[in-house]
């Protein structure tokens, strides 16, 4: 009889990520885990370490679903924390190291951090949080306890407290009895959003659902054993997209920098032989930039998720020897939740038709038990014809537990079985799904829907352009149009490049009404914390900039915070980077 069978410890065990750490200490336990400058872990001594943090984490009175903090760059530390917090039974908290002080203080305030691990680079940057911590709650009993990162190869003495890191390691004792995972919808980590559509919010992942997303993104990305994964994307961004725990599923190599700059980058594929790192887009324009159209010594594997990266930017970075592989995903579903997987048909195809299909986000990962692309207003699919747009919804065991003290926004997000992600997308014939927009970056002109990304693919292609965003803005006629923020290459920033050039390429290569009215040159768009573009700081600047062609040029402000008219009263800007090109159609 099927019911008289049970369940017990020996068929049963709660999945967490964790676990991989203790299989690679027993079966990859003289490989290299981890490096870091001149220094070399392996994974028996990763393993000892994170014992010894959760040991140390304990003795500091760290209980079940505590919250614990770190603000730190790509280190052996950070690393560490992925499976040393929740082996004491704590909750991971990573905290975006481009936020400023505030942000900084409203994430440790709304966390209810117990314990605060601090970088030492960022010591003055955490300093500041803290005292706006005690301002906006007049106590100091609030604060989390400060324990500083030094440099584990060159240390510098800088403190905040009395607490440091490996001080905190060296006096804990590695075998003391761990807490047992029972349940695994427990909480793993707390990862706030970067807020480009709203305010940051916490989002919560349990150890089953980080476990899965694992395993699937492994698979997907066929990732064999003996990986060197090259830490280029911060540890703080979902997690590392989860591959903080899957390089120790696959006994791999970390090899961790602290910035992920040219130098930095093409250095450590060359001295570790890199297999494997992933990336935000804005990365390929300082590998393109810096690579002198050298080939690299090796195939590298390059898994890309956030703004879709334009095709011709794909295939010069395919040119190089870099082979990459698109995800689509976003905090709320354990990082990638779509991936392009590759198809060996299209090995025939030209390389320009390669590069589109590869700039698609593709079909759902393994975790999930359904993805699609929904007409919110009759609730079902679109047809798959490429053209229908819909909203992209999810479903499956890797989306988030809820936004943490945030049932309303919870309950929003979660509706008729579906997590909705705010993403205009379609659905191609072969079942691949295709971004076209932020819900909110949809321009609307005349009646028409204008896929700000669509327009940027055609930008891009443009052989002046490094980077660019469209936003919408105010037109009398047309209610509202697209404007285009563009950022040239350096080879051509003193060629006196006019918005006519751009404009003539945009009508030949798209229809008349998609067309920007106007262009504005920078020398970098603002981006958020991630790498992303904030459209919100740029639709601010579109609705100011107003002037018919030939009248008084604009100067825009490189932080984005105004525009001015050339007799500077119309606003303030604390640095002029370009005058606007306009142009009326």
């Amino acid at each position: 009889m099927m019911d008289e069978l049970f369940k017990c410890d020996a068929n049963y065990v709660p999945l967490s990520p964790v676990n991989f750490l203790l299989r690679a200490a027993g079966v990859y336990s003289g490989r290299t885990s981890v490096i870091y400058k001149r220094v070399r872990f392996t994974w028996d001594q990763t393993y000892v370490r994170c014992r010894r943090l959760s040991s140390a984490l304990l003795s500091l009175g760290i209980q079940k679903n505590d919250v614990v903090s770190v603000l730190s760059p790509n280190t052996p530390a950070i690393y560490e924390m992925h499976f040393g917090v929740p082996m004491a039974g704590g909750v991971l908290n990573t905290i975006n190291t481009r936020l400023d002080a505030g942000n900084i203080a409203t994430i440790l305030k709304h966390s209810e951090a117990k314990i605060f691990f601090v970088d030492y680079e960022y010591v003055p940057l955490a300093k500041e949080a803290l005292k706006i911590l005690i301002n906006n709650t007049n106590s100091s009993s609030a604060l989390p306890l400060v324990i500083v990162i030094d440099d584990l190869d060159t240390p510098t003495g800088i403190r905040l407290g009395e607490l440091e890191y490996e001080c905190l390691l060296a006096g804990a004792d590695p075998n003391v009895e761990l807490k047992e995972l029972k349940d695994e919808w427990d909480p793993i980590a707390l990862n706030y959003t970067s807020g480009t559509t709203s305010a940051p919010k916490g989002v919560v992942y349990s150890h089953r659902g980080a476990y899965l997303s694992t395993m699937s993104l492994l698979l997907q990305w066929e990732v064999g054993s003996e990986p060197v994964y090259l830490w280029a994307l911060p540890m703080f961004h979902c997690n590392g997209w989860t591959f903080t725990w899957g390089m120790a599923a696959r006994g791999g190599a970390n090899v961790c920098i602290r910035s992920p700059t040219t130098t930095e980058i093409y250095k450590a594929i060359s001295d570790h032989k890199v297999t494997h790192f992933c990336c935000a887009p804005v990365v390929f324009n300082i590998l393109l930039e810096g690579s002198n159209n050298r080939r690299l010594p090796h195939k590298v594997n390059v898994l890309t998720g956030g703004a879709p990266p334009p095709a011709t930017v794909l295939q010069s970075m395919q040119q190089l020897g870099f082979h990459v592989t698109h995800a689509y995903g976003m905090t709320e579903a354990t990082g990638p939740a779509l991936v392009c997987e590759w198809r060996q048909e299209w090995d025939q195809l030209s390389p320009d038709v390669q590069s589109k299909l590869k700039a698609r986000q593709g079909i759902s990962v393994l975790t999930l038990a359904g993805a699609d692309v929904i007409d919110k207003t009759t609730m079902k699919s679109v047809p798959r014809d490429g053209v229908s747009l819909g909203e992209i919804v999810l479903r499956g065991s890797s989306i988030m537990k809820g936004y943490f003290k945030n049932v309303k926004d919870t309950k929003e997000a979660f509706k008729d079985g579906w997590f909705f992600t705010g993403d205009v997308g379609v659905v191609h014939p072969d079942g691949y799904m295709e971004i076209k927009d932020r819900s909110k970056d949809v321009i609307i002109s005349g009646g028409e829907n204008i896929s700000s990304v669509e327009v940027e693919s055609v930008v891009y292609q443009h052989p002046v352009v490094a980077e660019v965003a469209v936003v919408a803005m105010p037109h009398s006629l047309w209610g509202e149009t697209p404007c285009a923020f563009v950022v040239l290459k350096k080879e051509v920033r003193d060629k006196n490049i006019k918005e006519d050039e751009i404009v003539r390429y945009c009508k030949m290569n798209m229809a008349g009404f998609m067309v920007p009215k106007k262009v504005v040159f920078m020398e970098e768009l603002p981006k958020n914390g991630t790498g992303k573009v904030t459209k919100a700081k740029l639709r601010e600047m579109a609705r100011l900039i107003k002037i018919p062609a030939g009248e008084t040029p604009v100067t825009v402000s490189k932080k984005g915070r105004g525009v001015t008219g050339s007799n500077g009263n119309n606003g303030r800007s604390d640095q002029q980077v370009h005058v606007l090109a306009v142009s009326r159609l």
